[in-house]
């Protein structure tokens, strides 16, 4: 028995490690993407257009050699095909476009944070559209949560803001739509698989952006830093780190693997000062970690919950 704990403990850390990897790959395309919107001076729609086409024929390609036929199940009733593209547009879509001009006219690091968010922000709608009441838990968390945010855009001064108006408000509907992000396709993920979802999320997104802003049209100068971090972007915002995900999956519970999503500010803040030299203070740091200890709470009490739940089926 005492081998068998210890084996189902090895794969948990492996899951873990994996998954933390993941984390750290999505938190290293944050800082290349604030100097790909910042430095490179690469305009919101063209490099979305570019990103989602790209990112979603890549992850396409992958998803028919791992899985043949099986990519086009998502379009075989129109519930799953109004779900895909609520994903892709609303979800996806809105939540890349929305993070871009938060980084672009603020910074990643703060940014990253009000994204952060999307867990509290999906708590307030399962409350407002399904009348969920929270738990006491829920609103120690919105509260630590709250003042981790407030901290960290105020540097402590409730007078000023760390960074412009503009940042904050296309930071918090990045949060909101991360939360589209997640919620939108559940029920696709029920008979098809992550990767595929994903893949056709950012293809048709990519679409949608075209039809905007098509690649060919209106291309930047791009010096060979702004290339480079744009592939760097599209290999290490996306195709790796999923692969990651979906690796770690095979070792751990999707609950416990959310546990390390933490690691993804944390290195988007160390990069941003490292490489950027971002200017942050001790109260945004104070503040951030709030937020990080925040949604670390709430997902450690989810997985508690869920361990009680299949316990109590055992018996």
């Amino acid at each position: 028995m005492g081998a068998t704990k210890k084996g189902i403990h090895g794969n948990i850390m492996k899951g873990i490690l994996w998954a933390a990897l993941a984390s750290a790959f999505w938190g290293v395309s944050g800082t290349i993407l604030q100097f790909v919107s910042q430095n490179a001076k690469i305009p919101a729609g063209w490099f979305l257009s570019v990103r989602t086409l790209f990112s979603g024929i890549i992850l396409l390609v992958i998803s028919a050699i791992i899985y043949k036929g099986n990519i086009f199940n998502v379009f075989k009733t129109w519930k799953s095909i109004l779900l895909i593209f609520g994903y892709a547009i609303l979800g996806l879509g809105a939540n890349l476009l929305s993070f871009f001009l938060s980084v672009q006219t603020g910074n990643a690091a703060s940014a990253t944070i009000l994204q952060y968010l999307a867990p509290l922000f999906i708590l307030l709608g399962s409350f407002i559209f399904m009348h969920k009441k929270p738990n006491k838990i829920d609103l120690i968390v919105f509260l630590i949560a709250l003042v981790g945010v407030v901290l960290s855009i105020t540097k402590g001064d409730i007078s000023q803001l760390s960074i412009p108006p503009i940042s904050l408000f296309w930071g918090i509907i990045s949060g909101i739509t991360a939360a589209f992000y997640v919620v939108i396709p559940r029920p696709l993920m029920q008979d098809n698989s992550p990767l595929t979802v994903l893949g056709w999320g950012t293809l048709i997104a990519g679409f949608f952006f075209n039809i905007h802003q098509p690649v060919w049209v209106g291309v930047p100068q791009l010096t060979s830093g702004g290339t480079i971090g744009i592939g760097a972007i599209i290999i290490f915002g996306t195709v790796l780190p999923f692969a990651c995900l979906l690796h770690s999956m095979h070792f751990a519970s999707s609950e416990d693997v959310s546990l390390v999503d933490a690691v993804q500010p944390v290195m988007t803040f160390v990069l941003s000062v490292i490489f950027l030299h971002t200017q942050i203070s001790f109260m945004e740091i104070v503040g951030s970690a709030l937020v990080i200890l925040a949604i670390y709470i709430l997902q450690n009490y989810k997985r508690k919950v869920v361990e009680t739940e299949i316990d109590k089926m055992k018996l």
